[in-house]
């Protein structure tokens, strides 16, 4: 894994009868950034690099890290409006939201309801749309994949980037279990995409940029392109020798596209 920095304080905020573990750091107008499969390690030099210009709210969804799921939340939908709900106790003004993988496809569908409340989105290899026929894939199914298939296709540099998962420490792995069938919950049927959001996504009133990792085999760049020309107005980047995770192997090319996007 990438080198990580001293780790920033969390907290866990009320919201719907859900206690979120926020990761809350930096100053300046907030960011609120969603995860994708793993939440995010408030180790990892990202949340420096993203708390420089901005207030970077990182929290962990129900189901994973430090956050608790009820029982009975367990949809993308729940999630939408949980986050909606996380919205309105931000200050007033439009804010800008990030998602990256599962967190993007959830980024795109709080966009399309929160109206003008988003002011800009970015979006860094998102999922939650279907492109190609139906008998085609468009998404690498991260579950039933050869495991070395999916390491090969998640990453640009797998030696480098790729978790340890033996060097881990019991609690740790526990933590990733519990990720994953979090995200089999909320993303299993259909798999990790909603037949809806194609069709609203030109309704999203946010400056989007839409980022993608150049090698990225989980889903390909040619899908991200895709997805940028249904959101009106929309830039579309990729990022060089980054996977399906530039916030761990290019945090600092992350970083830098996502600042100037801002100040712009």
């Amino acid at each position: 894994m990438s080198t990580v920095t001293t780790a920033p304080a969390t907290q866990r905020v009320p919201v719907a009868g859900v206690d979120l573990d926020v990761l809350r750091r930096g100053p300046g107008q907030p960011l609120l950034l969603l995860h994708g499969f793993e939440h995010i390690d408030p180790r990892l030099p990202i949340v420096d690099l993203l708390a420089r210009d901005a207030e970077l709210l990182a929290p962990s969804h129900p189901g994973f890290g430090g956050t608790k799921r009820p029982k009975d939340f367990g949809t993308m939908y729940d999630l939408v409006h949980l986050y909606l709900e996380y919205i309105d106790t931000l200050p007033a003004g439009p804010i800008t939201l990030m998602g990256i993988s599962f967190g993007g496809w959830l980024a795109a569908e709080i966009a399309v309801k929160a109206g003008r409340r988003i002011g800009k989105l970015i979006l860094v290899d998102a999922l939650g749309i279907k492109i190609s026929d139906r008998e085609t894939p468009d998404i690498l199914d991260v579950f039933n994949a050869h495991p070395d298939d999916v390491v090969k296709k998640s990453w640009h540099d797998p030696a480098k980037n790729a978790p340890r998962y033996d060097d881990m420490e019991d609690e740790e792995l526990i933590t990733i279990s519990r990720n994953r069938e979090t995200l089999c919950r909320y993303a299993f049927h259909p798999y990790m995409y909603s037949p809806q959001l194609k069709r609203w996504l030109g309704f999203i009133k946010a400056r989007t940029l839409v980022l993608w990792g150049a090698s990225d085999g989980v889903v390909k760049p040619s899908y991200g392109e895709a997805y940028a020309k249904l959101i009106p107005g929309a830039k579309f980047e990729t990022i060089a020798a980054a996977g399906h995770h530039p916030e761990i192997e290019q945090p600092v090319a992350l970083a830098e596209r996502v600042q100037a996007f801002l100040k712009a």
